[in-house]
């Protein structure tokens, strides 16, 4: 793994093989991030949260743009989460999946293979059904810096016990 010294990344998240993460960004505990097929890469400014399950294939990495917010206990597998982009609480995102700059990914949405999200919408249910002109900007944009905010903290304060 290749970590960028100002990314936050908690003692009890787990991260094996190719991985790179970028400047300011954040993973949290207990997620597993496996590059051991292509590579997954995570930009500046995301936070991976808690128990979020991030793996790639033989053939096709993972990547996630800057400024994401991608929550708890998400699993991302071989697609493509552009800059400015959020998938919700237990989603999981599948194979060469792009979700576009300002879309959504609902919190337990089930993304299937070769789906395109696209700027600006939202993907929500199982099978996703995309809602086009839904997202919210605004979300996006106040959860990446609040965890941004939270990263410093936690990387400049955080203390083990035991």
């Amino acid at each position: 793994p290749v970590i960028h010294p100002e990314a936050f990344v908690h003692p009890d998240a787990v991260i094996i093989g190719s991985v790179i993460i970028g400047a300011h960004s954040s993973v949290w505990p207990c997620a597993v991030l496996r590059g051991d097929g292509e590579p997954i890469i995570i930009g500046e400014r995301t936070s991976i949260q808690d128990g979020c399950v991030i793996h790639t294939t033989e053939e096709l990495g993972t990547i996630v743009g800057d400024d994401c917010v991608i929550g708890h206990l998400v699993h991302l597998e071989a697609c493509t989460v552009h800059d400015g982009a959020q998938v919700g609480n237990g989603a999981i995102v599948l194979h060469r999946v792009h979700v576009h700059t300002g879309a959504i990914v609902a919190a337990n949405a089930v993304v299937l293979n070769d789906t395109i999200v696209p700027s600006g919408a939202v993907a929500m249910g199982v099978p996703a059904k995309i809602r086009e002109g839904m997202a919210d900007p605004e979300m996006i944009s106040s959860g990446a810096a609040g965890y941004l905010a939270r990263t410093k903290r936690y990387r400049d304060e955080l203390r083990l016990i035991g």
